[in-house]
C-alpha cells in the first residue's frame, strides 16, 4: 500500500521506515513543524509544582533541548497521556512515569483517580486540543499551563502536493491529530485530486468533524489512540 504519512518530519522518518518494514510504501506529507521555546523550557519547572502532565512527546523533546537541569524533577510523578508520551520521559530520566490511555479526557481520568496533591503543571504546546483541560476543570482539578512550543503548518505549492498524492492515488492517509485532519483536506482542496478511494485512518473519533462528509465513507477508527492502533488498520 501506498501510505501518506502526516507527522512533523522528525517523526514521520521513524513511521516510514516502519512502514516500509511490513511492505508499504510510504509517502511524507508533513503537515506540521515544531517551534520550541527554549527559554520558557528552561524555566518551566522552576514553576511550583507536584506533578507535571503531558499531552505530547513535542514538550519532552523540548526540555531536552534547552539543557535546563532536570535532575531535582526527575523523582517527581509524571502523568503522561500515552505510551509514546511516557517513554519519551522515561528516556529524559524522569522515574515515576504514570501513563493515560492516550487521549486526554483519559488522562484527566488517569489523573483523579491517582488523587495526585498539590499544583499540576502542565507542560503543553500550541495548537492543543481543549479535552484534558476542560476534563479536569469539570473535577475541579487546579492545571498551570506553561507553552513549550508551537506547532507551525507547512505550506506545499501545487507541483508538491501533485507529486506526493500522483499516481497511483495513496491506498491510505494517516492522522493523528485534529489540525492534521484539517490541514490535510485544506492542502489538497484546491487540487483536483480526490481521495474517493482512500482509507481515510483516524487516531480518534474526534477528529472525525475534521474530515468533510463526503468523505465518512471512507473512514476508519484505531482502536486504540496510538500508532499501533492506526497500523492495525492498515
Amino acid at each position: 500500500m501506498r501510505v501518506i504519512v502526516t507527522r512533523p518530519r522528525h517523526r514521520a522518518v521513524r513511521t516510514a521506515a516502519r512502514l516500509r518494514r511490513i511492505g508499504h510504501e510510504p509517502v511524507l506529507l508533513p503537515l506540521t513543524a515544531p517551534v520550541h521555546d527554549l527559554q520558557t523550557a528552561a524555566t518551566a519547572l522552576a514553576r511550583p509544582h507536584a506533578a507535571l502532565a503531558v499531552t505530547s512527546a513535542e514538550a519532552l523533546h523540548a526540555l531536552a533541548r534547552c539543557h535546563a537541569d532536570l535532575a531535582p524533577h526527575r523523582a517527581g510523578p509524571v502523568f503522561a497521556v500515552g505510551t509514546a508520551t511516557a517513554r519519551a520521559a522515561t528516556e529524559l530520566g524522569f522515574a515515576d512515569v504514570r501513563t493515560g490511555p492516550g487521549d486526554g479526557r483519559g488522562l484527566a481520568e488517569t489523573i483523579a483517580t491517582d488523587a495526585a496533591d498539590g499544583a499540576l503543571l502542565y507542560l503543553a504546546g500550541r495548537p492543543r486540543s481543549p479535552h484534558f483541560e476542560t476534563a479536569l476543570a469539570a473535577r475541579n482539578i487546579p492545571l498551570d499551563v506553561v507553552e513549550l512550543y508551537r506547532m507551525l503548518p507547512v505550506s506545499y505549492d501545487e507541483a508538491d502536493v501533485r507529486a506526493m498524492l500522483g499516481d497511483p492515488v495513496p491506498d491510505a492517509v494517516l492522522l493523528y491529530s485534529a489540525e492534521a485532519a484539517r490541514l490535510f483536506f485544506k492542502a489538497i482542496g484546491p487540487y483536483s485530486f480526490d481521495p474517493e478511494g482512500m482509507a481515510i485512518l483516524l487516531i480518534g473519533e474526534n477528529l472525525r468533524e475534521h474530515v468533510p462528509r463526503r468523505f465518512h465513507g471512507n473512514v476508519r477508527v484505531a482502536g486504540t489512540p496510538d500508532e499501533d492502533g492506526l497500523f492495525a488498520l492498515l
